[in-house]
């Protein structure tokens, strides 16, 4: 890599997290993005791309968001869905100390690309292992090893208030994942964690799917 032998570097993980003798076994696995760096909180030049790679489970294919959905009991699924994901966001920004913003925007200006529904809020970000999980269907019937964040990890289910925003207001508890392609054909996440300098952007397209 071209250090020369009195310099000093650190190897992290896309987290920011150190690489050491103590934590090898646990942080590197096959197909982990590593960055080699002057410091751990050096910024980065460019930006870095890592693909998503894993076995979907059958129920991606047969419990999508259209089974779940039209499985509604004749109520007008689209609400739920938009609820599904506006429920992210409450739950991102339920412990801000400061303003709790959460904005719903209907995108049509197609020279911006595809019409899009945008939910974004400031609540305390994802990390990009976080969004990778996030892309895996129900990851909990999978073998989790190594660097693992859940993508609810510090959830606030908020006090039961029916149907407030207030509330947990998931309707059919069927997650993001189904309510976006439920919605469209395609989910682009873009986060950035309070407590790090670094802009996480995960891509999931029905069509890759």
């Amino acid at each position: 890599f071209g250090i020369a032998a009195d310099e000093s570097f650190v190897i992290t993980t896309t987290n920011r997290k150190e690489i050491t003798e103590d934590n090898f076994s646990n942080l590197v696995q096959d197909g982990v993005t590593l960055y080699l760096l002057q410091s751990v909180d050096q910024m980065l030049l460019l930006a870095t791309k890592e693909r998503i790679d894993f076995l979907p489970h059958y129920d991606t294919l047969v419990k999508s968001g259209m089974y779940e959905y039209y499985a509604s009991e004749g109520q007008n699924p689209l609400p739920f869905a938009l609820a599904e994901l506006i429920d992210n966001s409450l739950s991102a920004t339920a412990e801000n100390t400061g303003i709790r913003s959460i904005q719903i925007k209907l995108l049509f200006d197609e020279s911006q690309g595809k019409p899009a529904v945008a939910v974004i809020d400031n609540g305390r970000g994802m990390t990009s292992k976080q969004l990778n999980n996030w892309a895996v269907y129900r990851l909990s019937k999978f073998t989790r090893q190594g660097d693992f964040e859940s993508d609810h990890a510090g959830y606030v289910r908020p006090l039961p208030v029916p149907r407030s925003l207030n509330s947990d207001i998931s309707y059919f508890g069927v997650g993001g994942k189904q309510a976006v392609f439920f919605v469209g054909q395609s989910a682009r996440m873009i986060s950035k964690p309070a407590d790090t300098q670094d802009v996480h952007e995960l891509v999931l397209s029905k069509e890759d799917f």
